[in-house]
């Protein structure tokens, strides 16, 4: 936060002339002592590298409230992280001992798209169905392939089911569309002998995904973590007890960016 300062006083008690009011001066006064001799930055500074270290160098029983949670988050963490890896080993071993074994056996990984195609498409389809020559791009829309040439069709053809020259502007920007979207040689795949398969590819890809983006949202509840232990932590150091001209104590915190 940019500017010369915000000053937030928060009253937290106004008890005048009461037993009360004289226990929370003196409780407050004990900050002033020993657990003073920490400056609001060092107890900070702290509680964010270790959520719950500066309440721990202040001496507050909360430190192990921050503590916990910063464990339990991180155990979480890596529970879900060890999850979506084994899953995702999982599918990339399914797609590449079923789907990928008769037609690319040897290929490459894919990429996290890649993947996430072989769960919504059977099968591939053919790259170029009579090799030799011009390409002739998949025409069974049911595949991968044959979707991505029919959305060329439909995209630069006047008619998708009439096909212009193949010399024409609007069929070379056809077949650069499909060139530039549809699986080549060394990624093909089919589930179609082994529907079994194919639904436990789909499980373990979803899985994964799921043990992923948990593992993600862990990550912002760990930050949340960090950053309220240092606040609450600097807050703690700047708290003074103040009393008015009529005797009543007033408990007020000061926080300074």
């Amino acid at each position: 936060m940019k500017g010369p300062g915000l000053f937030v006083g928060v009253v937290l008690l106004v008890l005048p002339g009461s037993a009360l009011a004289q226990a929370a001066t003196s409780a407050t006064a004990g900050i002033s002592g020993s657990r003073m001799s920490h400056s609001s930055a060092t107890v900070a500074v702290a509680s964010a590298m270790v959520p719950g270290a500066g309440q721990l160098l202040l001496g507050q029983r909360r430190s192990a409230v921050y503590l916990a949670l910063e464990a339990a988050a991180l155990a979480y963490y890596v529970s879900k992280n060890r999850d979506g890896n084994r899953q995702r080993r999982q599918y990339r071993s399914l797609s590449r001992d079923v789907a990928r074994a008769q037609l690319s056996p040897t290929g490459p990984d894919g990429t996290w798209d890649y993947y996430e195609r072989m769960e919504k498409y059977v099968a591939s389809g053919a790259f170029d169905r009579l090799p030799g020559g011009e390409i002739d791009p998949e025409i069974d829309s049911e595949t991968f392939n044959g979707a991505m040439w029919l959305l060329a069709r439909q995209t630069y053809w006047r008619d998708p089911e009439v096909a212009p020259s193949p010399q024409s502007e609007e069929y070379r920007a056809a077949i650069s569309f499909y060139l530039e979207r549809a699986v080549s040689p060394e990624f093909l795949w089919s589930w179609s002998s082994n529907p079994a398969a194919f639904r436990s590819y789909r499980s373990a890809i979803a899985g994964s995904n799921s043990a992923f983006r948990n593992a993600e949202q862990t990550v912002s509840l760990l930050l949340a973590n960090h950053f309220l232990s240092a606040i609450d932590a600097y807050a703690s150091v700047r708290m003074r007890v103040r009393r008015d001209g009529q005797g009543a104590t007033t408990l007020s915190a000061t926080l300074r960016f």
